[in-house]
């Protein structure tokens, strides 16, 4: 009669071990979640990459702008940049680094993460595209307003669906454009900024266009800059 109680009495301790593993697992996750000082480190970089970005973007882009509207380039292109409109590359900076964590910030809270060419090549020949749209809108003669919209548009959209194809990305796309085109449009009003060119159905023409396909070339760069990077710990 006390054989069986034997085992029974010799398989008490059992539960501890297993009960070991799972607190291990969970120190597992909150090492690998990172310290709150590490996360704000990496968020503090991405915002650096993605502020240099931006404005060597607003650079590159300015630059075929002036030539098309100006008659000297690039001398005094370069001058018009560091002199009278010296705060848009920092701007365009502060502007790419908040479009670039927003839109993996975005997909986190949809519970829709991208995985459409989650690679660095991709990202780069994104980046690549954009910068021929711009191009395009500075070089090409178009033989009125119209079509020139019409033919960023669909470049703009083709953008998005080779590099894209979110729906998050589509919304965040159109309000970033929307947005910086009436910002843009309230600085030039208010006396603040104003274009060389008296052609302002023409700027307004590629405007929303150039903004939408930099917000998403933008936000690939943002997400391609957080894979890897651990959500944001929670305090106890």
């Amino acid at each position: 009669m006390l054989s069986p109680a034997a085992p029974a009495a010799r398989r008490g301790p059992d539960p501890a071990p297993a009960h070991g593993p799972r607190s291990a697992g969970a120190g597992g996750r909150g090492a690998g979640g990172g310290s709150p000082a590490s996360w704000h480190r990496r968020l503090v970089q991405r915002s650096l990459v993605l502020f240099s970005v931006g404005v060597v973007l607003a650079l590159v882009l300015y630059l075929p702008q002036v030539q098309r509207h100006g008659p000297v380039f690039p001398e005094e292109a370069l001058a018009t940049v560091f002199s009278s409109a010296w705060w848009v590359p920092p701007c365009c900076g502060a502007a790419a680094a908040v479009v670039g964590l927003l839109y993996p910030c975005i997909d986190s809270h949809l519970g829709e993460p991208h995985k459409l060419k989650r690679e660095w090549a991709s990202v780069m020949r994104c980046v690549a595209v954009f910068l021929g749209i711009n191009h395009a809108s500075a070089k090409l003669d178009f033989a009125n307003n119209v079509q020139l919209s019409l033919t960023l548009a669909a470049l703009s959209l083709g953008l998005w669906w080779t590099f894209d194809r979110s729906r998050s990305g589509l919304g965040l796309g159109i309000a970033i454009a929307f947005l910086a085109t009436l910002i843009t449009q309230l600085l030039v009003y208010s006396g603040v900024y104003q274009y060389t060119s008296p052609d302002l159905l023409y700027i307004r023409s590629w405007q929303p266009c150039i903004f939408f396909s930099g917000g998403v070339t933008v936000g690939s760069i943002g997400r391609q800059l957080a894979m890897g990077v651990p959500e944001k710990p929670h305090s106890a």
